[in-house]
């Protein structure tokens, strides 16, 4: 039986616990590693969890679950997944971070994993696979753990809450099905949606903003029946870099409480062109937000229509 195990490595201008803590934990995953949509944690004692990762490979979202080891003194992170997909019989490996001079940091990542029946040409496939996307994900981690580090006004979250009194149901379904949303919603002008698989969604569609400009976005979303729909935007409008999302629904006696949240990098090489010559940060924070913020709350306007017209 062969076991393969390789290493790479990348400097981060950022102090290892800074690192270690982004990587830890996994909801910043979506925001550092461009493939991840989201990340759930199953399981959680101690220093041991089980997370369940849904991550897009070739413009379609997959999702595993590994168990992770965390050890925060020696600023390791060890990983296995429980079920290995073909042609990878096995699959592990560890994160290791080195403080180094000058508030910076050496990120090792180390995988070990075997081929199905440890077939070469299978070897061979998994070891460009595994030297490929990790270049690819050392080099995300490096320009986003290094913006979040010393440009931190780029990055912000915000979120809206509506009252619904209506049932949690009616208020998912009408956001589960953004398929009718050109019927539904008057800032939607064309939508696609496909779901191959039940629960994960691709979402493509133009909406117009406040201003009356239009946008076209992508998103892959996560759909959990009843409760919440979690979303990662990869085609973007000119101004974000980055931007995910949850739809979040919670019982309030009879009613239902109707959560959008949003959390956005700015994509500042941008932002003259767009909002004019004397433009800056704090106007494209401005701007993002009430765009983002018109539209959640306008589709959450007529979810509440929706879901109280059904409840009569």
């Amino acid at each position: 039986m062969t076991v393969r195990e390789v290493e790479h490595e990348i400097t981060v201008h950022a102090p290892a616990a800074d690192v270690y803590r982004l990587i830890a934990d996994v909801t910043n995953w979506p925001r550092i590693f461009p493939p991840s949509v989201y990340v759930d944690q199953v399981e959680q004692g101690g220093h041991e969890e089980r997370i369940r990762i849904w991550a897009t490979a070739n413009g379609t979202a997959k999702n595993w679950v590994s168990r992770r080891t965390l050890d925060p003194d020696d600023l390791r992170i060890t990983f296995r997944q429980e079920i290995s997909a073909p042609p990878v019989a096995a699959m592990g490996g560890t994160w290791v971070i080195e403080p180094l001079a000058g508030d910076r940091s050496r990120v090792r990542l180390l995988h070990d994993y075997r081929a199905v029946d440890d077939n070469p040409d299978d070897l061979k496939w998994i070891d460009e696979a595994v030297d490929r996307n990790s270049g690819s994900e050392l080099a995300a981690l490096k320009e986003n753990v290094e913006r979040a580090t010393h440009q931190a006004e780029l990055s912000f979250s915000f979120e809206d809450t509506v009252r619904i009194d209506g049932d949690a149901k009616d208020v998912y379904d009408f956001l589960n099905e953004a398929g009718r949303w050109t019927d539904r919603l008057p800032h939607v002008t064309r939508v696609e949606l496909t779901e191959d698989t039940p629960g994960l969604q691709t979402l493509e569609m133009d909406t117009l903003a406040k201003d009356g400009s239009a946008h076209t976005t992508k998103s892959i979303r996560v759909c959990f029946p009843d409760e919440s729909i979690a979303y990662k935007q990869i085609t973007l409008p000119a101004l974000l870099q980055l931007h995910t999302g949850r739809w979040t629904l919670a019982a309030e006696g009879d009613a239902t409480l109707a959560t959008s949240q949003h959390t956005v990098t700015l994509n500042t090489a941008n932002i003259t062109a767009i909002l004019g010559a004397d433009a800056g940060v704090a106007e494209a924070r401005e701007f993002v937000r009430t765009a983002l913020s018109t539209n959640s709350r306008a589709t959450l306007g007529h979810a509440k229509d929706f879901a109280e017209g059904r409840r009569g």
